[in-house]
């Protein structure tokens, strides 16, 4: 498993190296079905990831590939789960706050994550038994032989932070009224708390990483919007919860459509 990591992490660096050189030009920006937003870094991070993943026995479900049906993906015990960019708008607002999201799915539970942030040469990932790790200063060009290689720079997360208000992720100024409900609950539990804004699934490495207590999503996400940032969860320590019970979140689901959740 430690193998299909090193995969995962040269494909993340390596997809990242596509998105900057796009990042760099005066792109274009085409309109999906659903509305959201394409770009040719969408398509060449896409193209790469596969190139790497496709060495390995998964299939692959990818936010740019093709979507098989459910009844082709319900024998599919272990996938990679993929959003090759995660955070388009906030690549086309050029504000760094994107990601490459890549995960590893078995039985509907992620065991593996790789996030990596390009413009910021930081890397996050975590997998069952390992636990969660990052890495800073890791450029797009590098690539890694084995896990060995991140020995000397690979920060254990979570990291006790000093201040100790509580903090939660979140949007200061587009928050729906269930997510308003919870914050004012929030604050008659641990008086004032601070509210961290971040783009695309930097939110559920804040989480990992400790530097905020929980993360609260009552909006629309997709399974791959979350798997990776799921799975470093996860081997951080934490859960990634439906909304209002106590199981976690499942993927490769009929509907890819996740539903509300909290990470905590």
């Amino acid at each position: 498993m430690k193998n299909n990591l090193s995969i995962a992490i040269n494909a993340a660096l390596d997809a990242g190296n596509e998105i900057l050189k796009v990042y760099e030009t005066d792109f274009a920006v085409e309109t999906k079905d659903d509305k959201s937003p394409l770009t040719l870094a969408d398509k060449n991070a896409h193209l790469t990831i596969v190139s790497y993943l496709s060495t390995t026995p998964f299939p692959i479900l990818s936010e740019e590939g093709k979507h098989d049906s459910y009844d082709q993906r319900a024998v599919w015990d272990t996938l990679w789960i993929v959003d090759p960019l995660d955070g388009t708008k906030e690549f086309v607002k050029r504000n760094g706050e994107f990601t490459v999201n890549i995960a590893l799915v078995k039985k509907g539970s992620p065991t593996m994550g790789v996030i990596y942030v390009p413009v910021a040469n930081t890397l996050y990932y975590g997998m069952d038994g390992i636990g969660a790790y990052k890495v800073e200063n890791i450029t797009p060009n590098e690539r890694i032989e084995t896990l060995d290689d991140l020995s000397g720079r690979s920060i254990k997360i979570p990291i006790i932070r000093k201040d100790k208000t509580y903090t939660v992720v979140g949007s200061r100024s587009h928050m729906s009224a269930e997510t308003e409900d919870y914050f004012n609950k929030l604050k008659a539990e641990h008086g004032a708390i601070d509210v961290i804004s971040r783009g695309s699934s930097l939110k559920l490495c804040m989480v990992a990483e400790g530097l905020a207590d929980e993360y609260p999503r009552y909006a629309p996400t997709m399974e791959w919007d979350t798997a990776a940032g799921h799975a470093i969860a996860k081997a951080a320590g934490f859960k990634v919860y439906q909304y209002q019970q106590e199981t976690e979140l499942e993927y490769n689901k009929p509907d890819l459509l996740n539903p509300w959740f909290l990470v905590k």
